[in-house]
């Protein structure tokens, strides 16, 4: 599979955005979905990930404030992010994650170190 993120941008204390993963190569309804966000000068961290079957997960910090989502006729992942705050700021990429790891342990863990552009998002009043 590759990914193709958009939906970043600048955005202020508080607002929304809403970030899409297109997937090619393959089609998406087996595969297990993952996003993650890396900060300047900060290692990359997941965010959350959705299994084939729905189940989601989401890390400590964006719960409650993030929802994932997929539609898997388009292909496509989604990251619907509100109440961003500045810690939020990032570039974010998604990925294939590992299906079990999501299931038993509720960790978004990536299957492979390859990672595309992502999108950026900056938050700022």
């Amino acid at each position: 599979l590759q990914f193709d993120e958009s939906g970043g941008g600048l955005v202020q204390p508080g607002g929304s955005l809403k970030l899409s993963c297109q997937a090619s190569g393959d089609t998406l309804d087996l595969y297990s979905i993952g996003w993650f966000r890396q900060a300047s000068g900060k290692e990359r961290e997941e965010v959350s990930c959705i299994v084939s079957d729905g189940h989601r997960v989401y890390s400590d910090s964006v719960k409650g404030r993030f929802t994932i989502s997929r539609d898997n006729a388009k292909n496509m992942v989604y990251l619907q992010m509100d109440s961003l705050q500045s810690e939020d700021a990032a570039v974010y990429h998604c990925a294939q994650v590992n299906p079990q790891r999501a299931l038993l342990f509720n960790k978004c863990t990536p299957v492979a170190d390859v990672w595309g552009q992502g999108t950026q998002v900056a938050v700022s009043s």
